[in-house]
């Protein structure tokens, strides 16, 4: 069996509760909860030990007659006439007067009446007289209304005539329901009624009470002019005192109650609330790369670095074509490598067109839709608000800017493809030169010249022709080698790129949309706790 918090825990769950649904409890359910905790953290700071009663009731209810039976002494005065009590009035037993009375002070009651302790009297008891609930000065009801909300412990006092008074059960003891184990109903002046009659007010009484949500909340028939009764109340209040649990009882039944609020702000848990799959992710980032121009950048870094292969790896006499030809990265300012200060570089992409602006927007709130689909409006509103589609566009640009596309450093084989190149080159030359030498020589010194013959071909012109076509078919294979290269480079920073992205979408979208669903889960787990 699981252990039920204490007070003080509750209270620390519910200040938990309220602080996750700032944004997203209704106004009334904070004030209210804000108010209880700091009222319920006053009232355990101050006499404890002690515990307030109050008769509270309308006019003529005898409240003020049963207050003087309660004590023993004629302290209030007592008539039919409204309004008779004005103010509070406290009697009090106390072992502590002085914490007593610091209580009082922060119950604003002013009228005190300290009493000696008999054997009979309970201790650490406050007996409070409150003025009527129904009367014509609103100050007066204010001050009852008032301290209905900080006292321990409520006693109703009714009389015969006006016990079912809709006033009564509509403006206070239904909505005070949940202060039932801290109530109790006084049926008074029962002297006027029969033993029939009697036993039939006290239990039509206790089926209004029931109806009003207050469960067997117990009823007693008193009577302040004869004392019937007097006692039985006065052990109940005196069995309350020595608990010592009325204070907490009644802060514990209204943290229960605000928490039970709070859980109904939360909406009905649901499994699947929240985080959407895979595939939701996959559309937003699908979304986000379009609006940053990823696939042009992918398509410039083939591009790119297949043209950096032919330039390196071509015949160096038609290299230069080449170079004539502008880099598509550098012409979207994109290059090797990582700027030094991204923040600051802007890529030459093209703005998105108004499709790719619109499905991103579209991306982003179809996935706070899917996170948010079974979630009550008010958090949906507040989740919404964390996530803004302001400066994305600027957020993606600078992704793309501070991800490196391309190799700092050529590839090896570009080199060993150069040299073998220009080593052909040179047997070109070589033989070229000797084909064009052959003629020199025999117009000077009148003797042709022996030339190797391979094949059935002067050497010089397998030189010459050889160094040519091989040069030409080495660039060939090397161009559609670095068009292989090139496809590899492209998806390579594409990956890199949809990084960037992620991460982007992470921090712009997902992570908000988590963390207000994240409140709403500590908000709905504190809460049930708190109220547990």
């Amino acid at each position: 069996m699981s252990r039920r918090p204490g007070l003080a825990e509750r209270l620390d769950q519910l200040v938990v509760a309220l602080d996750a649904g700032r944004a997203a409890l209704p106004s009334t359910v904070l004030t209210e909860g804000d108010e209880l905790v700091a009222r319920a953290r006053e009232r355990l700071a101050l006499a404890g030990e002690a515990t307030v009663v109050a008769l509270a009731g309308a006019t003529g209810s005898g409240k003020s007659s049963l207050f003087n039976a309660l004590c023993g002494h004629p302290l209030a005065a007592a008539g039919a006439t409204r309004p008779t009590t004005g103010e509070a009035a406290a009697a009090l037993w106390a072992a502590d007067p002085a914490a007593v009375h610091q209580l009082l002070d922060w119950l604003e009651v002013g009228v005190r009446h300290p009493l000696p302790a008999r054997a009979a009297d309970p201790t650490d008891l406050v007996l409070l007289d409150l003025p009527d609930h129904d009367s014509v000065e609103a100050a007066h009801r204010a001050v009852a209304e008032r301290l209905y909300q900080r006292v321990d412990l409520l006693v109703w006092v009714v009389d015969p005539q006006k016990y079912a008074d809709g006033v009564l059960h509509e403006r206070y003891l239904r909505p005070l329901s949940a202060l039932a184990p801290v109530m109790v109903l006084a049926l008074n002046q029962a002297d006027r009624l029969s033993v029939a009659d009697r036993t039939a007010c006290t239990a039509d009484l206790a089926r209004l009470a029931a109806a009003d949500g207050l469960g067997a909340v117990p009823v007693l028939a008193v009577s302040a002019r004869t004392g019937e009764g007097v006692d039985a109340l006065r052990d109940l209040l005196r069995v309350a005192a020595s608990r010592r649990r009325a204070a907490t009882d009644r802060l514990t039944a209204e943290v229960v109650q605000a928490a039970t609020g709070v859980l109904a702000a939360c909406g009905t848990p649901d499994r699947a609330i929240g985080r959407p799959g895979g595939s939701g992710q996959t559309d937003l980032v699908r979304a986000l790369e379009g609006a940053a121009g990823v696939p042009v950048v992918v398509d410039a870094v083939r591009r790119s670095m297949s043209g950096r292969a032919r330039a390196a790896t071509g015949w160096p006499p038609v290299r230069w074509i080449g170079r004539l030809r502008p880099d598509p990265l550098r012409r979207l300012h994109l290059g090797v490598g990582v700027p030094i200060s991204p923040e600051l570089v802007r890529t030459s992409l093209p703005e998105p067109s108004p499709a790719a602006r619109a499905g991103a927007a579209g991306a982003v709130r179809e996935y706070v839709d899917a996170a948010t689909a079974r979630v009550p409006d008010d958090w949906v509103l507040a989740v919404r608000s964390r996530v803004t589609t302001e400066g994305l566009g600027d957020e993606l640009d600078q992704a793309v800017a501070r991800t490196p596309l391309v190799p700092l450093r050529p590839a090896r084989w570009w080199r060993a493809v150069a040299v073998l190149q220009w080593a052909l080159l040179a047997v070109a030359v070589v033989g070229g030169l000797w084909l064009a030498g052959l003629p020199l020589v025999e117009q000077a010194f009148l003797v042709r010249p022996v030339t190797p013959v391979w094949g059935g071909l002067p050497v010089p012109t397998w030189l010459a022709v050889g160094g040519v076509l091989g040069g030409w078919l080495v660039a060939a294979l090397a161009a559609a080698a670095g068009a292989w290269g090139a496809r590899r480079r492209a998806s390579q920073a594409g990956s890199r790129l949809h990084e960037a992205v992620v991460d982007v979408a992470r921090r712009r979208v997902v992570d908000p949309v988590n963390a207000g669903l994240d409140l709403l889960e500590r908000c709905r787990s504190a809460a049930t706790r708190a109220g547990a």
